[in-house]
């Protein structure tokens, strides 16, 4: 075969599998943004799809899904949203399945609580700010008010609280020291990057409802390859492994 022949058969191969190529766009609930760019990227390598990742509250998200935002796959921080999409059509009837499942840890860099008790401070907060995520647009923010409530110091901390509009802005407020203890994720915990905890406390998860986070296919997407082999691949052994090294638990 010549040379010109062998280029010639070469770009048609590359044009084929440029073709074959499509774009898949997840929304991600902000809690899971840091293993949904891992979990995309080796995606991306091994299927030769690009993958294009968008973060926001659940809240938020399911709003935009709601008002005809383009997005092939939802992976949820919660399993009432992708619920209510498969009930209004919106999502693909039997797709939605649970591929993580959340936990809560109190947590501080406040130097002054170096030692201390964490638990105890939720107690003695007296002008001293508790971070949370917004109850009304993030499921970690309803399983911090479930726990808060568990222990009896919801009311007794409405006047310290400060909303975060997600779980990463909540952890923003405790690291920047806007806030001296956050109700945060235990994967968020669990970054590398974040300064040493002063003093922190796993939630014990008896005290709130379990943060099961669900993925759907939406409905737009029913025609995209990409989409559906994304869900297969998101339940699969390698990204499993990966969401559990990122602090979560899941259902083998």
């Amino acid at each position: 075969m010549s040379v010109i022949r062998r280029f010639l058969l070469l770009q048609v191969l590359f044009l084929a599998a440029d073709l074959q190529a499509e774009t898949l766009t997840i929304a991600v609930a902000s809690n899971f943004a840091q293993p949904a760019q891992v979990l995309a990227a080796l995606y991306e390598k091994s299927s030769g799809h690009d993958v294009r990742v968008t973060t926001a509250s659940t809240g938020k998200l399911y709003a935009q899904i709601e008002n005809g935002a383009p997005f092939d796959l939802l992976l949820a921080a919660d399993s009432e949203r992708p619920r209510l999409l498969e009930e209004s059509g919106a999502g693909v009837a039997g797709s939605r399945f649970t591929y993580a499942i959340g936990e809560l840890v109190l947590w501080s860099a406040e130097r002054d609580l170096s030692g201390q008790d964490c638990f105890e401070q939720l107690g003695n907060l007296d002008d001293r700010k508790l971070a949370i995520a917004n109850p009304l647009t993030a499921p970690y923010g309803v399983a911090a008010r479930e726990a808060l409530q568990a222990a009896g110091l919801w009311e007794d901390v409405q006047d310290q609280l400060v909303f975060g509009e997600n779980i990463s802005q909540t952890l923003h407020f405790v690291v920047s020291r806007n806030a001296t203890l956050g109700i945060i994720a235990t994967s968020q915990a669990k970054d590398p990057r974040l300064p040493d905890a002063t003093c922190s406390w796993p939630i014990p998860p008896t005290m709130y409802d379990p943060i099961e986070q669900q993925a759907i296919l939406l409905s737009r997407a029913l025609d995209n390859e990409a989409a559906g082999d994304f869900m297969s691949y998101l339940r699969g052994s390698l990204a499993t492994d990966i969401i559990v090294a990122h602090g979560y638990k899941v259902s083998r």
